[in-house]
């Protein structure tokens, strides 16, 4: 197995990043805040990143104007040049690096942007919460890794009160799924 370069853009948390990382691969994480977990972070925009000189680019973008969950709030406040920057945003990663992932909850038809090439709930991976995962990418799909079958599933990030970490609490990756992306992907 090569070592990749991997970029894990939007992630603070570090999850995704620690995961390669533990797999033998050069990775760093990038996102406007702060890393959770110390390791290799650029705190900044990731377009100064990009383009660069990486093997693999894993994308989080901010969902706020694209994902279903909000699609009330766009409309009754009419959020539409919200949601074309959000998409704009997102499109920027399809083929931003040889091997590229982009992560994102269940979309609005109003973000215009294709359909997932898969999707796959935590639980698939040991991680028992349920909270579909979509991906766009040029990757193959992530096998599931786990025997859960989903009925002690947690539904956690729908249910996740109000207050000022919620945005990030519900953003934060699955360990499970972030270390199947690092043993599956990273034999690219």
């Amino acid at each position: 197995m090569s070592k990749l370069r991997v970029l894990v853009a939007c992630e603070f948390s570090g999850i995704v990043r620690d995961a390669f990382l533990a797999n033998g691969h050069e990775a760093m994480s990038c996102d406007l805040l702060p890393t959770e977990s110390e390791g290799p972070h650029y705190q900044g925009d990731v377009w100064d990143l990009l383009p660069g000189n990486w093997d693999m680019v894993i994308a989080h973008p901010p969902c706020d104007y694209l994902a279903n969950c909000g699609v009330r709030w766009r409309v009754e406040r009419d959020e539409w040049a919200e949601v074309r920057q959000g998409a704009n945003f997102f499109e920027r990663f399809i083929d931003c690096a040889p091997l590229w992932a982009i992560e994102n909850p269940v979309m609005h038809k109003y973000a215009g942007l294709p359909k997932p090439t898969f999707t796959r709930q935590p639980w698939q991976f040991g991680d028992d919460v349920k909270k579909r995962v979509c991906w766009w990418t040029n990757l193959p799909p992530l096998a599931p890794t786990s025997t859960l079958d989903g009925t002690t599933a947690r539904a956690d990030c729908h249910l996740e009160p109000p207050g000022p970490n919620r945005k990030k609490n519900r953003a934060r990756f699955f360990p499970g799924m972030a270390a199947a992306m690092a043993e599956q992907w990273g034999t690219q």
